[in-house]
């Protein structure tokens, strides 16, 4: 089947990919890429660590902007897709134009959950999500200032870090009893906590904010607890929604505010496709997920894509993530809700490595820190469901991957 035209509403890293990878695929046909920033196709893990500790350095983009002009990609920045008449096969931009299409991906991601009471406070309040949200943050960082983060999870850790390196005070406030509660066994949790707080950050978990005001410049919340804290920058982050605006308004299935696909990514209507944060995928075995992961865009964007033009997808193999925080390169893959972890290593002397085991003994789940190396033949014990001795698992002396090879 001949495809003229593909557009793909959203510029962010799943839309990007999508893109380029039509391309690397043999798509002639006419490409489309929506984005509503300015700003071309860049990445958002560096917006928490380099885009405010080392900006000159910093490398967002996932591309060069030529390069889409390149590759013949339409590029379209600064402009909104409105509507999607799904009978005429046409999208609707914010500046009246519309466009025809054969096949439709959204990649429209998610939008920073909103905090009415602190965004009251004004300018030196922020959430984190775009580069724009990043540049006026730096504007604001003075060493020795002091900054109230609201949220522990990986962004507020990855974020603690970065001001800690920018000679700020840090404070991080969560009603969780500990950080990273949706994504880290404890054992990991607590060493991250003792990791931060050895470099002078200060914690309170437990408890959340029941009162904000702003006095000039400074910045005062009150805590369930009863505890005052007084700083000269906020920024607070409490999980992100998913943009289904437009699917929804197109009458696609959405559920809990998630646009639905199957396994091949495709939406209620057979020639329209989503992926990344904005999706819920349901699968044929009955489970269905919605992860906020760089690699998880990819996945999802090349999935759809090798749908429409008729070509196998990659297998997804066992998920995967990392953060960089404190000096520290933490990978995680597989289910992080193990009932039983088991230390490689020792936890004061990085690098470790940790094994997540079900109840029968297989290994679901592994973190590698400061241990890179090993996640591959991690991941390879994972996917194999591997049941070793764990005295063979935690012994230094037998390298991961030679276990892998003999599974």
């Amino acid at each position: 089947m001949s495809i003229s035209r593909i557009v793909i509403i959203g510029a962010g890293q799943a839309g990007a990919n999508a893109a380029i990878e039509l391309r690397r695929r043999g798509y002639e046909g006419a490409i489309t890429l929506i984005g509503d920033e300015a700003h071309p196709p860049y990445e958002r893990p560096p917006l928490s660590k380099d885009a405010l500790v080392n900006p000159a350095g910093a490398k967002l983009f996932l591309y060069p902007e030529d390069h889409y002009a390149q590759q013949n990609i339409d590029l379209r920045l600064g402009v909104r897709a409105t509507a999607i008449d799904t009978a005429a096969h046409r999208v609707t931009l914010s500046d009246g134009e519309t466009l025809p299409y054969g096949k439709l991906l959204l990649t429209t991601g998610a939008q920073a959950r909103r905090l009415a009471q602190l965004d009251d406070l004004g300018d030196r309040v922020h959430r984190l999500r775009t580069l724009e949200d990043a540049e006026h943050i730096r504007a604001q960082l003075r060493p020795g200032s002091r900054a109230l983060l609201v949220g522990a999870g990986v962004i507020g850790l990855e974020l603690a870090s970065s001001l800690t390196d920018l000679g700020l005070e840090t404070v991080v406030i969560d009603p969780a009893p500990r950080a990273m509660l949706r994504n880290s066994p404890e054992i990991l949790s607590r060493f991250l906590q003792k990791t931060h707080e050895a470099r002078g950050v200060v914690f309170h978990f437990g408890t959340g904010v029941e009162a904000a005001r702003r006095e000039g410049d400074h910045l005062f919340v009150t805590l369930g607890d009863g505890t005052e804290l007084e700083g000269d920058v906020l920024i607070y982050g409490i999980g992100v929604a998913p943009d289904d605006a437009l699917a929804k308004t197109a009458g696609l299935h959405t559920v809990r505010g998630a646009i639905v696909v199957n396994e091949r990514c495709v939406t209620s209507d057979p020639d329209i496709y989503a992926a990344g944060d904005a999706v819920l995928q349901v699968h044929t075995e009955g489970h269905h997920q919605r992860i906020e992961t760089w690699e998880n865009a990819n996945l999802q964007s090349t999935a759809a894509i090798c749908d429409m033009l008729g070509q196998e997808a990659p297998e997804s193999g066992v998920s995967w993530f990392w953060t960089d925080q404190c000096g520290l390169n933490v990978q995680f893959a597989g289910e992080m809700s193990a009932p039983r972890w088991i230390l490689r290593g020792a936890l004061e002397e990085p690098p470790f490595l940790l094994f997540g085991l079900n109840d029968e003994g297989a290994v679901i789940a592994a973190i590698t820190v400061n241990q890179g190396r090993d996640m591959r033949p991690a991941k390879s014990l994972i996917a194999k469901g591997a049941k070793i001795d764990p005295a063979v698992l935690t012994d230094p002396a037998t390298k991961v991957r030679d276990l892998a090879k003999e599974i």
